[in-house]
Protein backbone atom coordinates (compact mmCIF):
# COMPACT_ATOMS: atom_id res chain seq x y z
CA UNK A 1 0.00 0.00 0.00
CA UNK A 2 1.78 3.22 -1.14
CA UNK A 3 2.00 6.29 1.10
CA UNK A 4 3.98 9.50 0.65
CA UNK A 5 6.76 8.08 2.85
CA UNK A 6 6.85 4.54 1.49
CA UNK A 7 4.94 1.31 1.08
CA UNK A 8 3.21 -0.26 4.09
CA UNK A 9 1.15 -3.46 4.46
CA UNK A 10 -2.55 -2.77 4.05
CA UNK A 11 -3.35 -4.31 7.42
CA UNK A 12 -1.20 -1.65 9.09
CA UNK A 13 -3.27 1.33 7.90
CA UNK A 14 -5.16 1.39 11.19
CA UNK A 15 -7.61 4.16 12.04
CA UNK A 16 -8.01 6.22 8.89
CA UNK A 17 -9.42 9.61 7.93
CA UNK A 18 -10.60 8.98 4.36
CA UNK A 19 -11.05 12.48 2.93
CA UNK A 20 -8.73 15.29 3.99
CA UNK A 21 -6.40 17.86 2.43
CA UNK A 22 -2.99 18.90 3.66
CA UNK A 23 -2.28 21.94 1.44
CA UNK A 24 -4.80 23.37 -1.05
CA UNK A 25 -3.11 25.92 -3.29
CA UNK A 26 -3.01 27.20 -6.86
CA UNK A 27 0.44 27.39 -8.46
CA UNK A 28 -0.44 30.23 -10.85
CA UNK A 29 -2.19 32.31 -8.21
CA UNK A 30 0.54 31.49 -5.71
CA UNK A 31 3.04 32.99 -8.14
CA UNK A 32 1.05 35.95 -9.46
CA UNK A 33 -1.25 36.74 -6.52
CA UNK A 34 0.38 35.28 -3.41
CA UNK A 35 -1.92 34.69 -0.48
CA UNK A 36 -0.94 36.88 2.50
CA UNK A 37 -1.40 34.00 4.95
CA UNK A 38 0.77 31.50 3.09
CA UNK A 39 4.18 30.75 4.56
CA UNK A 40 5.50 27.43 3.30
CA UNK A 41 7.75 26.57 6.22
CA UNK A 42 5.14 27.58 8.76
CA UNK A 43 2.55 25.51 6.90
CA UNK A 44 4.81 22.46 6.87
CA UNK A 45 5.38 22.86 10.61
CA UNK A 46 1.63 23.23 11.15
CA UNK A 47 1.07 20.01 9.23
CA UNK A 48 3.65 18.21 11.38
CA UNK A 49 1.90 19.49 14.50
CA UNK A 50 -1.45 18.36 13.10
CA UNK A 51 -0.15 14.86 12.40
CA UNK A 52 1.37 14.62 15.87
CA UNK A 53 -1.95 15.62 17.46
CA UNK A 54 -3.85 13.13 15.31
CA UNK A 55 -1.48 10.33 16.29
CA UNK A 56 -1.95 11.17 19.96
CA UNK A 57 -5.70 10.83 19.39
CA UNK A 58 -5.31 7.42 17.77
CA UNK A 59 -5.31 8.31 14.06
CA UNK A 60 -2.84 6.27 12.00
CA UNK A 61 -3.51 7.25 8.37
CA UNK A 62 -4.81 10.30 6.49
CA UNK A 63 -5.97 10.14 2.87
CA UNK A 64 -5.03 13.41 1.16
CA UNK A 65 -7.43 13.91 -1.76
CA UNK A 66 -5.61 16.98 -3.07
CA UNK A 67 -5.18 16.45 -6.81
CA UNK A 68 -4.27 18.63 -9.80
CA UNK A 69 -6.70 21.51 -9.87
CA UNK A 70 -6.15 21.99 -6.13
CA UNK A 71 -2.40 22.61 -6.20
CA UNK A 72 -1.15 19.10 -5.35
CA UNK A 73 2.52 18.99 -4.32
CA UNK A 74 3.40 15.61 -2.85
CA UNK A 75 7.01 16.66 -2.20
CA UNK A 76 5.76 19.29 0.25
CA UNK A 77 3.37 16.79 1.85
CA UNK A 78 6.20 14.26 2.14
CA UNK A 79 8.33 16.87 3.94
CA UNK A 80 5.52 17.33 6.44
CA UNK A 81 5.00 13.59 6.95
CA UNK A 82 8.62 12.34 6.99
CA UNK A 83 9.62 10.97 10.35
CA UNK A 84 6.15 11.58 11.71
CA UNK A 85 3.66 9.21 13.31
CA UNK A 86 0.87 9.41 10.69
CA UNK A 87 0.91 7.88 7.22
CA UNK A 88 -0.41 10.05 4.37
CA UNK A 89 -1.95 8.45 1.28
CA UNK A 90 -1.76 10.47 -1.96
CA UNK A 91 -4.35 10.68 -4.74
CA UNK A 92 -4.40 11.19 -8.47
CA UNK A 93 -7.27 12.62 -10.50
CA UNK A 94 -8.32 16.10 -11.55
CA UNK A 95 -10.45 18.67 -9.73
CA UNK A 96 -12.73 20.25 -12.33
CA UNK A 97 -16.37 21.08 -11.59
CA UNK A 98 -17.16 22.46 -15.07
CA UNK A 99 -14.28 22.61 -17.54
CA UNK A 100 -10.72 21.35 -17.86
CA UNK A 101 -7.73 23.54 -18.77
CA UNK A 102 -7.52 24.39 -22.52
CA UNK A 103 -4.66 21.90 -23.07
CA UNK A 104 -7.09 19.01 -22.77
CA UNK A 105 -9.34 20.51 -25.44
CA UNK A 106 -6.70 19.96 -28.10
CA UNK A 107 -5.05 16.75 -26.82
CA UNK A 108 -6.60 13.31 -26.84
CA UNK A 109 -8.60 10.94 -29.02
CA UNK A 110 -10.44 12.73 -31.83
CA UNK A 111 -8.95 16.12 -30.96
CA UNK A 112 -6.62 18.47 -32.81
CA UNK A 113 -3.55 16.69 -31.50
CA UNK A 114 -4.79 13.12 -31.55
CA UNK A 115 -3.41 10.40 -29.34
CA UNK A 116 -3.95 8.75 -26.00
CA UNK A 117 -5.99 10.66 -23.44
CA UNK A 118 -3.43 12.54 -21.33
CA UNK A 119 -5.74 12.35 -18.31
CA UNK A 120 -5.76 8.56 -18.35
CA UNK A 121 -2.00 8.45 -18.88
CA UNK A 122 -1.45 10.87 -15.99
CA UNK A 123 -3.65 8.87 -13.63
CA UNK A 124 -2.02 5.54 -14.50
CA UNK A 125 1.49 6.97 -14.27
CA UNK A 126 0.75 8.46 -10.86
CA UNK A 127 -0.60 5.11 -9.65
CA UNK A 128 2.04 2.85 -11.13
CA UNK A 129 5.26 4.89 -11.41
CA UNK A 130 4.91 7.89 -9.13
CA UNK A 131 3.80 11.52 -9.13
CA UNK A 132 5.86 14.14 -10.98
CA UNK A 133 9.16 12.29 -10.64
CA UNK A 134 8.95 12.05 -6.85
CA UNK A 135 8.57 8.28 -6.66
CA UNK A 136 5.48 8.82 -4.49
CA UNK A 137 2.70 6.65 -5.88
CA UNK A 138 -0.95 7.56 -5.63
CA UNK A 139 -3.29 4.95 -4.18
CA UNK A 140 -6.72 6.35 -5.14
CA UNK A 141 -8.33 8.31 -7.98
CA UNK A 142 -10.31 11.45 -7.06
CA UNK A 143 -13.05 12.75 -9.38
CA UNK A 144 -15.48 15.63 -9.06
CA UNK A 145 -18.94 16.67 -10.12
CA UNK A 146 -20.91 19.46 -8.50
CA UNK A 147 -24.07 21.46 -9.05
CA UNK A 148 -23.39 21.70 -12.82
CA UNK A 149 -23.56 17.92 -13.03
CA UNK A 150 -21.81 15.73 -15.55
CA UNK A 151 -20.60 18.35 -18.00
CA UNK A 152 -18.62 17.08 -21.03
CA UNK A 153 -15.28 17.80 -19.37
CA UNK A 154 -16.39 16.30 -16.03
CA UNK A 155 -17.58 13.19 -17.89
CA UNK A 156 -14.18 12.98 -19.56
CA UNK A 157 -12.44 12.94 -16.17
CA UNK A 158 -14.77 10.17 -15.01
CA UNK A 159 -14.00 8.19 -18.17
CA UNK A 160 -10.26 8.55 -17.57
CA UNK A 161 -10.71 7.51 -13.95
CA UNK A 162 -12.68 4.43 -15.01
CA UNK A 163 -9.95 3.52 -17.48
CA UNK A 164 -7.29 3.96 -14.80
CA UNK A 165 -9.28 1.73 -12.47
CA UNK A 166 -9.57 -0.97 -15.13
CA UNK A 167 -5.81 -0.85 -15.66
CA UNK A 168 -4.72 -0.66 -12.01
CA UNK A 169 -7.62 -1.65 -9.75
CA UNK A 170 -7.33 1.62 -7.80
CA UNK A 171 -10.44 2.73 -5.92
CA UNK A 172 -12.27 5.87 -6.99
CA UNK A 173 -13.37 8.56 -4.54
CA UNK A 174 -15.65 11.42 -5.49
CA UNK A 175 -16.67 14.93 -4.60
CA UNK A 176 -20.44 15.01 -5.12
CA UNK A 177 -23.24 17.54 -4.83
CA UNK A 178 -25.61 15.82 -2.42
CA UNK A 179 -28.43 18.37 -2.68
CA UNK A 180 -28.98 17.49 -6.35
CA UNK A 181 -28.44 13.75 -5.74
CA UNK A 182 -25.22 14.01 -7.72
CA UNK A 183 -23.89 10.65 -6.57
CA UNK A 184 -26.38 8.75 -8.74
CA UNK A 185 -25.09 10.02 -12.12
CA UNK A 186 -21.57 9.48 -10.80
CA UNK A 187 -22.45 5.84 -10.17
CA UNK A 188 -24.12 5.57 -13.57
CA UNK A 189 -21.06 6.96 -15.36
CA UNK A 190 -18.58 4.71 -13.57
CA UNK A 191 -20.69 1.54 -13.72
CA UNK A 192 -21.28 2.02 -17.45
CA UNK A 193 -17.51 1.93 -17.93
CA UNK A 194 -16.86 -1.23 -15.98
CA UNK A 195 -16.11 0.06 -12.49
CA UNK A 196 -17.60 -2.15 -9.74
CA UNK A 197 -19.50 0.24 -7.49
CA UNK A 198 -18.08 -1.37 -4.36
CA UNK A 199 -14.77 0.21 -5.44
CA UNK A 200 -16.30 3.70 -5.31
CA UNK A 201 -16.72 6.12 -2.40
CA UNK A 202 -19.37 8.77 -3.05
CA UNK A 203 -18.08 11.82 -1.20
CA UNK A 204 -19.97 14.38 0.87
CA UNK A 205 -23.02 12.19 1.48
CA UNK A 206 -23.38 13.74 4.94
CA UNK A 207 -24.33 17.05 3.32
CA UNK A 208 -27.91 15.71 2.97
CA UNK A 209 -30.40 14.05 5.30
CA UNK A 210 -32.30 12.45 2.40
CA UNK A 211 -32.18 8.83 3.54
CA UNK A 212 -33.91 7.49 0.43
CA UNK A 213 -31.14 8.95 -1.73
CA UNK A 214 -28.37 7.66 0.53
CA UNK A 215 -29.88 4.18 0.69
CA UNK A 216 -30.06 4.06 -3.11
CA UNK A 217 -26.35 4.83 -3.31
CA UNK A 218 -25.41 2.26 -0.68
CA UNK A 219 -27.71 -0.44 -2.05
CA UNK A 220 -25.90 -0.16 -5.39
CA UNK A 221 -22.71 -1.08 -3.54
CA UNK A 222 -20.84 2.20 -3.05
CA UNK A 223 -19.46 3.55 0.19
CA UNK A 224 -21.01 6.73 1.59
CA UNK A 225 -18.53 9.43 2.60
CA UNK A 226 -19.66 11.16 5.79
CA UNK A 227 -16.55 13.22 5.34
CA UNK A 228 -17.34 16.83 6.23
CA UNK A 229 -17.79 16.85 9.99
CA UNK A 230 -17.15 20.37 11.26
CA UNK A 231 -18.02 21.92 7.89
CA UNK A 232 -21.09 23.56 9.39
CA UNK A 233 -21.41 26.32 6.80
CA UNK A 234 -22.65 23.53 4.50
CA UNK A 235 -24.50 21.26 6.96
CA UNK A 236 -24.68 21.15 10.73
CA UNK A 237 -23.02 18.39 12.68
CA UNK A 238 -26.38 17.75 14.33
CA UNK A 239 -27.92 16.78 11.00
CA UNK A 240 -24.84 14.79 9.95
CA UNK A 241 -24.93 12.81 13.19
CA UNK A 242 -28.68 12.21 13.04
CA UNK A 243 -28.46 10.94 9.47
CA UNK A 244 -25.44 8.78 10.23
CA UNK A 245 -27.16 7.21 13.24
CA UNK A 246 -30.24 6.46 11.14
CA UNK A 247 -28.06 4.60 8.63
CA UNK A 248 -26.21 2.72 11.36
CA UNK A 249 -29.53 1.63 12.87
CA UNK A 250 -30.43 0.18 9.47
CA UNK A 251 -27.22 -1.85 9.34
CA UNK A 252 -25.23 0.22 6.84
CA UNK A 253 -22.00 0.54 8.84
CA UNK A 254 -20.15 -1.65 6.28
CA UNK A 255 -20.88 1.02 3.65
CA UNK A 256 -19.79 4.23 5.45
CA UNK A 257 -16.49 6.05 6.02
CA UNK A 258 -15.86 9.16 8.12
CA UNK A 259 -13.67 12.24 7.73
CA UNK A 260 -13.70 16.07 7.65
CA UNK A 261 -12.57 17.38 4.21
CA UNK A 262 -10.44 19.72 6.30
CA UNK A 263 -7.05 21.23 5.42
CA UNK A 264 -3.96 22.40 7.21
CA UNK A 265 -3.88 25.33 4.76
CA UNK A 266 -6.33 26.17 1.99
CA UNK A 267 -6.22 29.40 0.05
CA UNK A 268 -9.89 28.79 -0.86
CA UNK A 269 -10.92 29.02 2.81
CA UNK A 270 -7.81 30.35 4.57
CA UNK A 271 -6.93 29.78 8.23
CA UNK A 272 -8.14 33.18 9.47
CA UNK A 273 -11.59 32.59 7.99
CA UNK A 274 -11.80 29.03 9.30
CA UNK A 275 -10.81 30.09 12.80
CA UNK A 276 -13.57 32.71 12.79
CA UNK A 277 -16.37 30.99 10.86
CA UNK A 278 -15.85 27.22 11.24
CA UNK A 279 -13.67 26.66 14.30
CA UNK A 280 -14.51 22.93 14.54
CA UNK A 281 -13.57 22.19 10.91
CA UNK A 282 -10.30 20.49 11.82
CA UNK A 283 -8.84 17.01 11.40
CA UNK A 284 -9.11 16.28 15.13
CA UNK A 285 -12.85 16.99 15.36
CA UNK A 286 -13.94 13.38 14.83
CA UNK A 287 -11.66 12.12 17.57
CA UNK A 288 -12.44 14.82 20.12
CA UNK A 289 -16.15 15.38 19.51
CA UNK A 290 -17.92 13.21 16.93
CA UNK A 291 -16.76 9.73 17.98
CA UNK A 292 -17.52 10.45 21.67
CA UNK A 293 -21.00 11.59 20.66
CA UNK A 294 -21.52 8.40 18.67
CA UNK A 295 -20.45 6.36 21.69
CA UNK A 296 -22.83 8.31 23.90
CA UNK A 297 -25.61 7.55 21.41
CA UNK A 298 -24.96 3.83 21.83
CA UNK A 299 -22.67 3.06 18.89
CA UNK A 300 -20.37 0.24 20.01
CA UNK A 301 -16.64 -0.11 19.43
CA UNK A 302 -16.90 -2.85 16.77
CA UNK A 303 -19.11 -0.53 14.70
CA UNK A 304 -16.68 2.37 15.09
CA UNK A 305 -13.86 0.00 14.09
CA UNK A 306 -15.84 -0.86 10.95
CA UNK A 307 -16.22 2.82 10.06
CA UNK A 308 -12.68 3.92 10.86
CA UNK A 309 -10.49 0.83 10.28
CA UNK A 310 -12.09 -2.03 8.38
CA UNK A 311 -13.89 -0.06 5.67
CA UNK A 312 -10.88 2.16 4.85
CA UNK A 313 -8.62 -0.90 4.73
CA UNK A 314 -11.06 -2.68 2.40
CA UNK A 315 -11.27 0.34 0.08
CA UNK A 316 -7.58 1.23 0.02
CA UNK A 317 -5.95 -2.19 0.21
CA UNK A 318 -8.73 -4.43 -1.04
CA UNK A 319 -8.45 -6.37 2.22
Amino acid sequence: MPTVTGVVPGDELGTTLMHEHVFVLDPQLDRDLPHPEWDEQAAVEAARDTFARLAALGIDTVVDLTVPGLGRDVSRVRRAAEGGPVRVVAATGWYATHVLPPFFGTHGPGRLLAGADPLEELFVRDLEDGIAGTGVRAAVVKVVSDVAGMTPDVSRVFSAAAAAHRRTGAPIMTHSHAASHGGLPQQDALAAQGVPLDRVVIGHCGDTDDLDYLLRLADRGSYLGFDRFGMEHVQSDEVRLSTLLALLERGYAPRIVLSHDAAVFSRVTPPSWRARATPRWRMDHLSTTVLPRLRAAGVDEPTLDTLMVANPRRILAGA
